[in-house]
């Protein structure tokens, strides 16, 4: 396969996973700001609501260089639909439907089909999308049409170089996510040890298992309250839970592994060993090293996956393109 339509596979379905992630976390925010005032007064004046989408995309500094002042709307604004956001829902489902179009003749008819139009319905939000009645809406459209996506890809894709691109892109950029959206709950937003086990606390941590889609699974594996480390332990170690770090490891080592060929022996073996540390790793032990290292470390190493696997399977596009 030439490198540069893996590359057109494999952000194609980054950035499409990329828009349910921001859908999602801005959901749940949205939801948040309708409880009681108490449980969402913030520990710090930085640390309020609407600030967490920015700290967990590592986008509070091109926000700022846009707008002066952080509320609702201009958050909205800046995640949903602001052209000079790369990572807006907007752009996402640009750019995933640009990089499908490049590909067109590689992807089947339904991946297609699901992307363009999803871009065409919802990929050019009006400043109508942004009041209060039917912005839930929207984000519970642009999560269905990415599940509609995966959904046509595992059913309708040959399982060939093509497919497993198209799956690397999508479980790296989950695990990225789903690291950062931990970290910030633990290290920015830990409460005081008065408001431990309060309210403010499990609405906090409910909203955290509802952003990925694990609110169910917690319920039905521990039976419990919701504690912090059973959390941690659900989306770091579980391999059976679909947004654990462990999960996507395991099918980001699996893919690798599928595609590997006279390049990729480097990226395989950097996947391998974040894979290891997940599947023979203990909570307590990633207690006493200290939550926010560890995923701080698991971010610098998946950071370095993303770039060995741009360099040993993507670095030759731009002498494909001269040569074309």
């Amino acid at each position: 396969m030439l490198s540069r339509t893996a590359e057109h596979l494999f952000w194609m379905a980054r950035h499409i996973e990329r828009a349910e992630n921001m859908a999602r976390m801005l959901d749940v925010t949205f939801r948040m700001r309708l409880l009681p005032a108490s449980i969402n007064q913030p520990i710090e004046p930085w640390a309020q609501p609407w600030a967490v989408p920015l700290i967990t995309t590592g986008t509070a500094s091109a926000y700022y260089a846009l707008y002066q002042e952080l509320n609702a709307d201009n958050v909205l604004e800046f995640m949903v639909s602001n052209p000079e956001n790369p990572s807006s829902i907007a752009n996402c489902l640009k750019h995933a439907r640009e990089n499908a179009r490049t590909v067109r003749g590689t992807i089947t008819t339904e991946m297609w089909e699901s992307l363009n139009s999803t871009w065409m319905e919802f990929g050019n939000p009006g400043p109508e999308i942004l009041e209060t009645t039917r912005l839930g809406e929207y984000f519970e459209h642009v999560k269905q049409r990415s599940h509609m996506f995966r959904g046509v890809t595992v059913g309708t894709a040959l399982r060939d170089e093509s497919f497993f691109f198209t799956r690397l892109g999508t479980f790296l950029e989950r695990a990225d996510n789903t690291a950062r959206i931990l970290d910030v709950k633990y290290h920015i937003l830990l409460p005081s040890p008065q408001d431990i086990g309060g309210a403010q606390d499990h609405y906090q941590w409910g909203s955290l298992l509802r952003s990925v889609s694990a609110f169910e699974a917690y319920r039905k594996i521990y039976r419990d309250s919701i504690l912090p480390r059973k959390v941690a332990e659900l989306l770091i170690l579980r391999r059976d839970m679909p947004r654990s770090l462990r999960h996507c490891a395991t099918e980001i080592y699996s893919m690798l592994g599928r595609i590997l060929g006279n390049t990729g022996h480097e990226a395989l073996r950097k996947a391998g060993d974040l894979n290891a540390r997940l599947e023979f790793g203990r909570i307590e032990d990633i207690f006493s090293i200290g939550l926010h290292e560890y995923l701080i470390d698991f971010l610098d190493r998946t950071g370095e996956l993303g770039a060995e696997i741009h360099q040993e399977f993507f670095a030759s596009t731009e002498l494909e393109m001269r040569l074309a």
